[in-house]
């Protein structure tokens, strides 16, 4: 079955320079400082990773830090932990976002 996402391009994310190499350089730069050990172990930084990728909802990123999560050690109840810390976020953003749909609401209604 044909779809719009195909994992094989994945495999094709450091080419993305090939049409504009200096930005993609500066992209590629930056987001290796990010991943490098810091106050954050790269194992840490992966399980957050994986859960930024459920919230914004990038199939690439979700295979990329499945991946890179099991390598680095992590047991798939931590990974599915922070799957539900990124649900539980996105479920409470769009509530809170409710506020702004009652407020709206009340100024119609008087």
């Amino acid at each position: 079955m044909e779809n719009y996402y195909n994992p094989e391009d994945l495999k094709k994310f450091g080419k993305i320079g090939e049409f504009q190499k200096e930005l993609a350089d500066k992209f590629f730069d930056y987001y290796g400082a990010v991943f490098a050990e810091g106050a954050l172990t790269a194992r840490e930084k992966s399980l957050i990773a994986l859960a930024v990728a459920h919230a914004v909802q990038c199939p690439y990123c979700i295979d990329a830090y499945t991946t890179d999560t099991l390598e680095k050690g992590c047991s798939e109840t931590e990974m599915m932990e922070a799957v539900h810390v990124s649900a539980a976020i996105r479920g409470g953003a769009s509530l809170v976002h409710g506020v702004q749909m009652m407020n709206k609401a009340k100024e119609l209604s008087m």
